[in-house]
């Protein structure tokens, strides 16, 4: 099997040969043939996340057909098509595990950052945290859907009973969940990066409302915003646009840190807060919504070797949605 390795941070992602393994006990092989490209890896690439496991494989929007499977995996056949999200594993018995907070599970296991990920051309996953995914999505526009899709939506159910809401950052996630919070009769309102007049576009055509840079003032005051830029700056920017009551969601697993504010812009019960992960119930939702609504995914297929070209054109704003690893038959 070949794969694109992080061997150390900061450093190109480096070609690679391994034998291709066998699962282990409730463990599925998938042949890849499709990977998101999202900027939880950039964060990784670029040695924003602490401990990673190093050489890794990074890369949890993995899409993939089951080769084989290891004992004890039930529900899955070979030949399925199935979908490998960033959460890998948790321990199942700690007080969030049993609380159905599996998200902030401290023994927690992650694809592409903590265990190898899908930036190669076979795949070992945690069958029982595997998703089905929607016939009507072909691999490439598929491949987003398992983390820009699922963690999109988890800050979306978030924001709470929102019926204006402000989307910081337009790219994988936000052109997705635009499309879920329209169809759920949301306004949205698009701020992306100044002078970006392409998201812009991309915005309005997915259903916006309106559409700016994140420099421009808020048209209406929000009842939420999401940040999936990963700009501490926009922080208090998104809470001076957000209304008495309103929430501020920040959505990334990295930001840069959040300048001092004036408590006005938090006080008459603003709330903020952060988005950790995902549940496989949140999963199991989102995909039924994504079954449910046709969304328009945005994807730009990269040939598997030029992984890092993909992350380079994603670290410089150059992607229209979504980034995607296709990958060879072996």
């Amino acid at each position: 099997m070949r794969m694109m390795v992080l061997e150390a941070p900061g450093r190109p992602l480096v070609l690679r040969e391994r034998p291709v393994p066998r699962p282990a006990d409730g463990e599925v092989l998938l042949e890849v043939s499709a990977c998101g490209v999202c900027r939880t890896d950039l964060h990784l690439v670029d040695g924003e996340l602490s401990d990673p496991m190093l050489p890794v494989v990074p890369g949890h929007e993995i899409v993939g057909r089951v080769l084989a499977a290891g004992a004890r995996v039930t529900g899955i056949r070979t030949g399925d098509r199935v979908g490998v999200p960033w959460l890998a594993s948790t321990c199942g018995d700690c007080r969030y595990c049993n609380e159905a907070h599996e998200n902030l599970c401290e023994s927690a296991r992650y694809t592409g950052y903590t265990r190898d990920g899908g930036f190669a051309t076979h795949a070992l996953a945690d069958a029982r945290y595997v998703f089905r995914l929607p016939d009507r999505y072909d691999d490439v526009h598929a491949a987003p859907l398992l983390c820009a899709g699922l963690i999109g939506h988890r800050a979306w159910t978030m924001a709470g009973p929102a019926r204006t809401v402000g989307l910081y950052g337009f790219g994988a996630a936000a052109h997705l969940i635009a499309q879920i919070a329209v169809a759920d009769g949301c306004e949205i309102c698009a701020f992306t990066r100044p002078g970006d007049t392409a998201a812009q576009a991309l915005a309005r055509g997915l259903g916006a409302a309106w559409a700016g840079g994140s420099d421009e003032p808020a048209p209406v005051p929000l009842d939420a915003a999401i940040l999936f830029a990963p700009a501490g700056a926009l922080v208090p920017v998104a809470l001076a646009a957000t209304r008495p009551g309103g929430t501020v969601v920040c959505a990334g697993i990295h930001m840069s840190d959040i300048p001092s504010f004036p408590y006005r812009l938090l006080w008459r019960e603003r709330t903020l807060r952060s988005v950790a992960n995902l549940t496989r119930a949140d999963g199991e939702r989102f995909m039924a919504a994504a079954a449910r609504i046709p969304l328009d995914v945005h994807a730009t297929p990269y040939a598997f070797e030029r992984a890092n070209e993909a992350l380079d054109d994603l670290r410089a704003g150059r992607v229209a949605g979504a980034a995607v690893l296709t990958m060879p038959a072996d």
